[in-house]
């Protein structure tokens, strides 16, 4: 887990309601490359491992015979079941309350375990270990993220950008100048070196795919707003009795920047690492 820093229950509190409004989708062709590069027909079971309100099990889930997604805030939970029900897909999607490091908790053997931006907050040695022995023969690790080695300009498009280092100070002003994560501090961020973690696991791989994104967006004031609170780092029980304040702070800096209310943003690519479970057991 990072340096310095401890799990505990309050890290995305709150944030559920705004997650899907705020974050940025992944982008389009993660399913189709996923289908073909595991070749997914339909049968099989996903993992989803810190699957928060659903997005990426329910972006998946036409490709499994059974979805089941874990995650430790019940919030996420709540909301993970809510748009299964709105996607149709509730009779064959799962959602455990449950923290990464409680696996395998009961929940039998999988086809592929993903990991969409979540793997960086757990005990990394235990998960993997942990994860490995629930595959299948021949399963898959799947880490999925934005890639974050991308320059994403907006110039061209019709409405000014997000200004996001304004927005950062603004957190900081309200919270410090740490990052703030659940009831501690990011001091030194979020691990890397998922490599050796997985090498040590006794995975083989990786094999590394890139979605292309690029594609030109336009996002309202409240899907800004609503980003900002889907963040660890300032979700919105970070502020206490001051969010009114934060928020009304939020909204005048979004307005001074783009009067409409309307920005112009550019579609991450995503980055995806398949790691194999080469045994045969």
């Amino acid at each position: 887990m990072p340096e310095g820093w401890e799990w505990d229950d309050t890290l995305f509190l709150g944030s559920a309601p705004y997650y899907r409004r705020g974050r940025l989708p992944y982008a389009p062709g993660l399913a189709e490359l996923l289908a073909e590069v595991l070749m997914l027909d339909g049968r099989g079971r996903l993992l989803d491992v810190g699957c928060g309100p659903g997005t990426l099990a329910l972006g998946l889930a036409h490709l499994f015979g059974e979805v089941v997604g874990v995650d430790p805030d019940s919030g996420m939970i709540a909301e993970a079941g809510q748009q299964a029900e709105k996607a149709g897909v509730a009779r064959k999607a799962r959602w455990v309350r449950a923290r990464a490091e409680e696996l395998p908790a009961g929940l039998g053997t999988f086809t592929v375990a993903t990991f969409g931006q979540s793997f960086h907050w757990m005990d990394r040695d235990l998960v993997a270990a942990t994860v490995k022995g629930m595959l299948r023969p021949a399963g898959a690790f799947v880490h999925i993220s934005d890639l974050k080695t991308e320059t994403r300009a907006v110039d061209g498009l019709p409405c000014p950008g997000v200004p996001y280092t304004a927005v950062n100070d603004l957190v900081g002003q309200y919270l410090g100048p740490v990052r703030r994560a659940g009831r501690g501090v990011l001091r030194y961020g979020t691990p890397s070196g998922e490599a050796a973690v997985l090498g040590r696991a006794g995975f083989s791989g990786p094999e590394r795919y890139v979605v292309p994104g690029g594609q030109a967006l336009e996002r309202s004031c409240d899907e800004v707003v609503a980003l900002v609170f889907s963040t660890s780092s300032s979700a919105p029980h970070l502020f206490g009795t001051r969010g009114g304040e934060f928020e009304a702070d939020l909204r005048r800096l979004l307005r001074e920047t783009s009067p409409s209310g309307r920005f112009s943003e550019r579609q991450p690519s995503t980055e995806v690492f398949v790691w194999r479970e080469p045994s045969a057991r």
